[in-house]
């Protein structure tokens, strides 16, 4: 195989949070206008816009050594099995939650469980996943293929629809509730299994995955170095949180240490008032890009 790797970026919704990852992760992806190949600062990756529910397909066949798309796409294209999910990557556009592909009703719907669908009309983008759900609840119903805007199509349109969700803020606007959760789903690093099986491509792809969960790692979170006397040393790790374990360096003065750690961004704040008032001094707080364990 070439020393290049094929890698499929997620067109749409999560195009551009995709991109910023990458880019705290070191790779700048560059997207032109009307193009569908973007550039990536690294000659041995070649990157292809697609469209995420199209991913795991493109991936199976080979066309794709690799690429990023939810678990609930991976499943409706019936790929599980035959595609290798290398890493899961708990992002998306709004939140760090999975989404949910729950079902949803009317609020003055009658339906209440699985067995009220019965010969009802269900619209939904994920038809396959809708379908295979009914089956194992014993349930027939019909199951249409919505191309968008799922959410207005109760009640004159469909019965109940299967949409996904992160806050479930739309299905309230649209006077909907949900009855149950379906399927629960996160972004995946997937791999076409004869890529992931070449010494080359396979470390390639480890490669970019460290990279990348690093960093997510550092998302939120900030550094904070500090001099602290070795007298005060123990009331300082005091203030800092229970789970955190400083770094401890000496300085040309033997008395004094200097402090290092790891934080959550929005605890700082409130701790280096305290940190100060325990004897800390010459406090310094720097942002973080990656975080590898």
């Amino acid at each position: 195989m070439d020393n290049v790797l094929k890698l499929g970026i997620p067109a749409g919704s999560l195009q551009e949070a995709t991109a910023d990852l990458f880019r705290k992760a070191g790779y700048k992806i560059t997207f032109a206008s009307r193009s569908y190949y973007p550039s990536v600062d690294d000659p041995e990756i070649h990157c292809t816009l697609i469209r995420a529910q199209e991913m795991a397909r493109y991936v199976r066949d080979g066309s794709l050594d690799c690429g990023l798309t939810g678990h609930d796409w991976v499943v409706e294209n019936g790929a599980e099995g035959h595609v290798t999910e290398l890493a899961e990557l708990v992002f998306s556009k709004v939140s760090r939650r999975p989404v949910r592909w729950v079902l949803a009703v009317p609020n003055d719907s009658p339906v209440r469980e699985p067995k009220d669908l019965q010969g009802k009309r269900i619209a939904t983008e994920v038809v396959n996943i809708t379908k295979n759900w009914l089956a194992s609840h014993g349930v027939t119903a019909q199951v249409e293929f919505s191309w968008g805007a799922t959410e207005v199509k109760p009640p004159r349109l469909a019965d109940a629809i299967v949409e996904v969700t992160e806050t479930g803020s739309s299905l309230k606007a649209n006077n909907l509730r949900i009855v149950c959760d379906i399927l629960t789903s996160t972004t995946r690093f997937i791999a076409n299994p004869a890529a992931a099986a070449d010494p080359w491509k396979r470390e390639k792809m480890d490669d970019l995955i460290l990279m990348l969960k690093g960093a997510m790692a550092a998302e939120g979170k900030v550094g904070l170095m500090m001099n602290v006397r070795k007298g005060d040393v123990e009331r300082v790790i005091g203030v800092l949180p229970a789970l955190q374990k400083p770094t401890l360096s000496a300085l040309s003065d033997p008395d004094w240490v200097d402090v290092m750690t790891i934080l959550d961004e929005n605890t700082v704040r409130h701790i280096i008032p305290r940190l100060k008032a325990a004897g800390a001094c010459g406090i310094v707080e720097f942002p973080l890009s990656k975080v590898i364990d």
